[in-house]
């Protein structure tokens, strides 16, 4: 009895199989989610795109800080060469961890 119900069970679950792969493909369709829409590009009461006004913005930051990292590092290179080989002033340790911080600003700023 045991063995004829196994077989009642497989054929019970191979019918299921089969019938959920004969299913129409179009009606599957209308299950799925909803695919979103492109964001919206906003414009500006000047009439200038949202985006290309932020884009702008951020590149003119991106060329200041891009204008005081060489300011810095110029500063740094001075400031190494005078220290001498062995002694290095706490301000030129900082002055590189502010250089750090400008180049990393400038990469988020170039992956968005």
């Amino acid at each position: 009895m045991g063995h004829s119900r196994r077989i009642a069970i497989l054929s019970v679950i191979g019918s299921v199989s089969v019938a959920a792969a004969a299913q129409d493909p179009q009606e599957d369709q209308n299950h799925r989610l909803p695919i979103p829409e492109i964001e919206r590009d906003d414009k500006l009461p000047n009439g200038k795109s949202r985006k290309d006004a932020i884009a702008q913005q951020e590149h003119q930051q991106s060329l200041k800080d891009a204008e005081q990292l060489v300011t810095l590092s110029q500063q740094l290179k001075d400031e190494l060469q005078k220290a001498g080989n062995y002694v290095v002033p706490l301000a030129t340790v900082k002055k590189t961890e502010e250089i750090e911080k400008l180049a990393r600003r400038i990469r988020g700023r170039l992956k968005s």
